[in-house]
């Protein structure tokens, strides 16, 4: 899967993921830091899930109907387990990842959060219009 790690998540758990199958990027490695908004709209660009620890990301996704290509936020793990952590969201819930899930990642637990579900066209109704004039 396609992942993008935000600046504040551990540049290790690039070789991770990449030992595990996944196309990593870190966010750390860009020239400039193009904040929230930006970063959330490159990552659904490029079709990349965007890996986190800041709880911004979320907001805009679930609070502003910002739309992405899925995040995972992880609260509360070392650094050192950065990596092990996205590796266990994806392969737990990479399905509703790419459908643009949002999962926290906290110990002993992962909450997923599904994508809303497409609103469907409803086709208007036609009323035909009444020939009696109003009662009253």
């Amino acid at each position: 899967m396609k992942v993008l790690l935000d600046a504040c998540v551990s540049p290790g758990a690039v070789t991770e993921l990449v030992g595990h199958g996944h196309d990593a990027v870190w966010v750390g490695a860009f020239p400039d830091d193009p904040g929230d908004d930006e970063l959330l709209a490159f990552a659904k660009k490029k079709r990349r899930v965007l890996v986190t620890l800041a709880r911004d990301f979320g907001d805009l996704a679930a609070v502003f109907g910002r739309e992405h290509a899925g995040v995972i936020r992880i609260v509360n793990f070392p650094i050192s387990k950065h990596g092990a952590v996205c590796i266990g969201a994806l392969e737990q819930h990479g399905d509703e990842l790419a459908k643009g899930a949002i999962v926290t990642a906290e110990p002993g637990r992962l909450r997923l959060r599904p994508a809303p579900a497409p609103i469907a066209d409803v086709p208007a109704q036609t009323v035909a219009p009444t020939t009696d004039p109003p009662t009253g």
